[in-house]
């Protein structure tokens, strides 16, 4: 899956599911991931969601696993507005 062609909707789609289950309008969501902050996201976990999310970010080698897969590449494209470090090209 090319991040570049990613469905602007299944996106949206994303924020609005994983919103739903933070309890969290989908563009606040955003705005606060966007910002780096995931304080609130995290005070809206169930525990034990929370306690695996805090696993991943303090592991460097599942953060990388996690943030390869195609639809974290295409959500931060996304949130970034498309300005992921690419080049003039296409290419990181």
């Amino acid at each position: 899956m090319d991040i570049r062609s990613t469905n602007p909707e299944n996106l949206d789609r994303l924020l609005k599911t994983v919103g739903s289950k933070l309890n969290m309008p989908p563009e606040r969501l955003k705005r606060e991931l966007m910002q780096g902050k995931f304080d609130s996201a995290i005070k809206n976990m169930k525990p034990d969601e929370a306690q695996k999310f805090n696993a991943v970010l303090s592991n460097p080698r599942m953060l990388e696993k996690l943030m390869s897969a195609p639809q974290a590449q295409a959500l931060y494209q996304k949130l970034t507005g498309g300005q992921g470090g690419q080049n003039n090209n296409g290419r990181r």
